[in-house]
């Protein structure tokens, strides 16, 4: 989306990536969940991106339901998958937009070397898929970004909360924790379907803007 561009110099946070797996892992093997965590409130339908719409067409298979619809139990196995994979996908895909890419706007694909926020996405989903996740733990997420352009995430539904693997950084963040205003989703039960989102953060920021 519009705000890759800014974003293709490397990000290695290496210092903030080992402080982020250890809380993560006190997380998977118990530790306490934060007390003010926010719940991300669901608003109805919304229709599809279209880029998502046209990549379903030639690929149904990654975008058919696998699995059930329950939040995944984030294990010390599983935190690891998700370590592995985001960083896996953020090392190995140099970040691209569709324009200079394919010379067009809105492309979605499975990446080979290149690739820009939404492909990140599929990858890590498809991966994820790969190691016995099911796609209703794992929700392909428009959101804009810190300076308000659009960008895509994917949005993992854990017993311990949801979180986001980013192409922008190697930490694995609570989705409250980022500094993204949610905007919509896929559906729990059916990959086809979206929904938009409500942000109770920027909720509670708007009541409190002086007037």
């Amino acid at each position: 989306m519009g705000g890759d561009g800014m974003w293709f110099a490397r990000r290695r946070r290496s210092a903030m990536t080992g402080l982020l797996a250890l809380t993560g892992l006190a997380l998977a093997t118990g530790g306490p969940a934060r007390a003010d965590s926010i719940t991300m409130k669901v608003n109805g339908w919304s229709n599809p991106p279209i880029g998502y719409v046209q990549f379903c067409r030639q690929f149904a298979d990654q975008c058919a339901q696998q699995g059930p619809e329950t939040a995944a139990s984030l294990t010390a196995e599983r935190w690891r998958d998700l370590q592995k994979v985001n960083l896996l996908v953020n090392q190995s895909v140099t970040p691209v937009t569709d324009l200079a890419y394919y010379n067009t706007e809105e492309v979605w694909a499975l990446p080979g070397s290149y690739g820009d926020c939404e492909d990140y996405v599929l990858m890590k989903r498809k991966l994820l898929v790969e190691r016995g996740w099911s796609t209703g733990a794992l929700l392909v997420t428009v959101v804009f970004d810190e300076v308000g352009d659009g960008h895509a995430v994917l949005l993992v539904r854990t017993d311990r909360g949801e979180l986001v693997l980013d192409n922008k950084t190697d930490a694995i963040l609570a989705w409250y924790d980022t500094a993204y205003r949610f905007v919509k989703r896929q559906s729990i039960g059916d990959p086809n379907r979206w929904v938009s989102v409500g942000d109770p953060r920027w909720t509670a920021r708007s009541t409190a803007a002086p007037r």
